[in-house]
């Protein structure tokens, strides 16, 4: 058998009939053929120009989208094209009107392709780390029902940081590396540092921030340097053994996402994440071509 031999050779050698040596080829071989490990899938024909496989377990088929947020999208012809109106900052009807799509379409397309852009973020923030958070009135804009009173043209919040404003933190160091997110309504408070700031921040940093009391009390609870500048009291600037102390990067960063943010007219609350991703993509050059937007939407599929 290990030669390979024919039936009728393997039966001349052993001077046994043909019938005998091809009922002992199939006895062994119905064994060793269970003898080899369980393939989990097989492929099952194409669709929509995508491999199909089926599940040896389930029997459910599925292709190398299913389950990642480019599934059941169509039109994948156009997707490097719409990807160049991303790296514009084209509005939905803007980036519709030039691939000849609906406008659902593309906005469809935006927060897919975004929501795995949003979570390409820096491990940890080193050295000097500024933090501070910026508000924008909360927007239910495309809901179909509203928790609250209708505004006329967006309104405006009321004055003071109030349960109607979400508060966004960003947290930079001198390096250029940022995180943001959107910790919820009104006030920060210091269980939403522990949950969004403390995980990204180096144990050997230095966190620099305004006069918020929430900064002192975190960076007391978990051990982290913490200088904090005045502003109110008109200070900005303050020289220390370890570099300069303020938040003006930060706070320059905040300057450009709102200018960003203006060309939608207005963004809703819930899909607050992605355009941070968004922004986060673009500001510096970070990202300047659709190879590398690509890169980070299908990298973080295929980890």
């Amino acid at each position: 058998m290990l030669d390979s031999r024919t039936v009728r050779s393997a039966a001349k050698r052993l001077g046994v009939h043909p019938n005998t040596t091809f009922r002992w080829r199939h006895r062994f071989l119905d064994r060793v053929k269970d003898d080899r490990p369980e393939r989990l899938c097989h492929r099952h024909g194409q669709a929509n120009d995508l491999q199909r496989f089926r599940c040896c377990a389930c029997g459910r088929t599925f292709n190398d989208l299913t389950g990642t947020p480019l599934a059941r999208l169509r039109h994948k012809g156009k997707w490097l094209d719409y990807l160049d109106t991303v790296l514009d900052s084209r509005t939905v009807r803007s980036a519709a009107k030039r691939l000849g799509v609906h406008p659902n379409t593309t906005f469809r397309w935006r927060h897919r392709f975004l929501d795995r852009v949003k979570d390409d973020r820096p491990e940890r923030l080193v050295g000097i780390v500024e933090a501070d958070e910026m508000f924008l009135l909360e927007s239910q804009k495309g809901s179909r029902k509203l928790n609250r009173r209708p505004r006329k043209r967006g309104g405006r919040a009321a004055r003071g940081i109030s349960h109607h404003l979400d508060c966004i933190l960003v947290a930079r160091d001198r390096s250029g590396q940022t995180i943001d997110a959107v910790t919820g309504r009104g006030p920060l408070k210091v269980s939403q540092l522990v949950k969004h700031l403390l995980p990204k921040l180096d144990p050997q940093a230095l966190l620099a921030t305004d006069a918020n009391a929430a900064y002192p009390a975190f960076a007391l609870a978990h051990g982290i340097a913490h200088q904090a500048v005045n502003l109110s009291a008109g200070e900005r600037v303050r020289n220390g053994a370890e570099g300069a102390i303020h938040v003006q990067n930060v706070n320059a960063y905040h300057r450009r996402l709102k200018e960003w943010l203006a060309r939608f007219h207005g963004v809703a609350s819930r899909w607050l994440p992605n355009y941070l991703g968004w922004h986060w993509a673009l500001d510096g050059g970070r990202v300047t071509s659709v190879e590398q937007l690509l890169r980070i939407a299908f990298g973080a599929i295929n980890r």
